[in-house]
């Protein structure tokens, strides 16, 4: 068996336990993982460069190739232990996890990870609104900062995944991008973005707009949560005094990189390691109130009733069969009715439900909802009922950057993940960075499709898989 002893005689290393490695024929009958103990065993005794030199040495000349999916099997308690540790942030005894915006739960998670980057070598700081920033200076293009990162922030009783594993993710690639080769050449930022979901007040991306600089006071000046809590009260109490907030948008940000659990069963259905996202689906919602009339359901007679929820009913049913027929990509949901008087025996003189349509091409949300509106009011004339129609979420698609995903694919490839592109019909913060700078998104899968649930999980094998993967997306974009 042959070592490289040139190249490794340039390195200062204890030579007498490198022979002692290759008098021993363990690497030419021994399992992958075999094999990566011993050298993570080496590495552990000497140091990162020569455990670097010693993998070309050693696994190049006996032919023991591993594949990166192999060596994720052994470090699979890393990812997932961090994973553990930032969902004890408002876990609850009966499950799931609650940490909304500038709750205690949420304070805590911030600080926690503030000191967990600060321990590692990272510097950190806040912004005026709560997002924390890990950096990591560049050594020759410092004014360009990939930033990578996702939300800290859950739904109530949600899943410990859904963000959290994209802040950890991020923290754990550049740490070990860093263990490996140092620091790189342009600034590297992970950010804990402070907000997404919208589970307490009323408004979403709060994290991520107010780096693109999309919010402003008057955004929230008299906004209030579930219980009366003003917005202004909440952010201050939590350290990050209201009146001092003013509206920047962020100059120096050169590409955003998001992994994020999928929160759908494509990639599990399909076996695939990694998503590769291509779109993310713009949103409409609607809320439509028909206006009928309340009467007795023993005494009217068919053909005389005004009956509203019929003609909600006939809406929600037609609208569906199109959309299933005709756009097969699209999805439309009705996801609360409210009816009044709401009593067995009488009429529904009154109903409010919601439309939510998502598409990733413009041209079919826009013409698809134009639809939408055109069979309302056929409907409501034939039901001889009256109608309103109020859209209050109004999100264009978006398209991300496929440059980066179509140079890595063959990376992939060798590595032996396999990958699929994918459109998201989730909302996502690189929807928002996506519209201002080149945004490259990924997904690892989720079971049974499962998310802002306590069921959420995601493999540990599969957390590990993305976190290799971004390694490689923020190695090609910062070293």
């Amino acid at each position: 068996m042959k070592v490289c002893y040139k190249k490794l005689h340039k390195i200062n290393i204890n030579y007498a336990f490198l022979f002692t490695l290759t008098k021993f024929e363990f690497f030419f009958n021994k399992s992958a993982d075999e094999v990566h103990y011993l050298l993570s065993y080496t590495y552990k005794k000497l140091n990162i460069r020569i455990f670097k030199d010693w993998n070309n040495c050693i696994l190049g000349k006996v032919g023991c190739h591993m594949s990166e999916i192999q060596v994720a099997k052994t470090q699979v308690s890393e990812i997932q232990g961090l994973v553990d540790w930032l969902a004890s942030f408002g876990m609850a005894k009966e499950g799931g996890v609650t940490r909304l915006l500038y709750s205690e739960e949420w304070v805590q998670a911030q600080a926690a990870l503030k000191q967990k980057m600060e321990d590692t070598g990272f510097s950190t700081y806040f912004d005026q609104v709560g997002n924390l920033f890990g950096r990591i200076e560049g050594t020759s293009e410092k004014k360009q900062v990939i930033l990578t990162g996702s939300h800290v922030d859950t739904v109530v009783h949600g899943g410990k995944y859904d963000g959290a594993y994209g802040i950890l993710a991020s923290f754990l690639a550049v740490k070990r991008l860093i263990e490996l080769y140092g620091k790189p050449k342009k600034t590297i930022e992970v950010v804990s973005l402070c907000e997404e979901e919208g589970s307490r007040f009323p408004l979403t991306y709060w994290g991520s707009k107010n780096v693109m600089g999309d919010y402003s006071q008057m955004s929230v000046k008299d906004m209030k949560d579930k219980i009366g809590i003003p917005f202004s009260e909440a952010m201050t109490e939590a350290g990050f005094p209201f009146n001092e907030y003013k509206t920047r948008k962020r100059e120096d940000i050169h590409h955003f990189v998001e992994i994020h659990i999928e929160q759908g069963s494509i990639l599990e259905k399909g076996q695939s390691d990694i998503g590769l996202v291509t779109h993310i689906v713009g949103q409409k919602r609607f809320t439509i109130t028909v206006n009928g009339e309340s009467n007795h359901a023993g005494t009217t007679p068919m053909m005389e009733r005004k009956d509203a929820l019929v003609c909600a009913a006939n809406v929600i049913s037609e609208l569906t069969a199109i959309a299933k027929t005709n756009y097969p990509q699209l999805r439309i949901t009705t996801g609360q009715i409210l009816v009044k008087p709401n009593v067995p025996n009488v009429i529904a003189g009154n109903v409010s439900f919601t439309l939510d349509i998502r598409h990733h091409e413009s041209d079919i949300l826009e013409a698809f909802c134009h639809q939408a509106i055109q069979l309302l009011h056929q409907i409501a004339d034939r039901s001889a009922v009256s109608i309103d129609i109020h859209k209050w979420t109004d999100i264009r698609p978006v398209s991300l950057d496929t440059k980066l995903h179509d140079e890595m694919k063959n990376n992939l490839t060798k590595k032996g993940f396999k990958y699929t592109t994918i459109v998201s019909g989730a909302g996502h913060d690189a929807q928002v960075f996506g519209q201002y700078i080149p945004t490259t998104m990924l997904f690892v899968p989720s079971k049974d499709g499962i998310s802002h649930s306590p069921l959420e999980y995601t493999d540990s094998a599969k957390l590990e898989i993305g976190v290799s993967v971004l390694m490689d997306y923020l190695y090609k974009l910062a070293y």
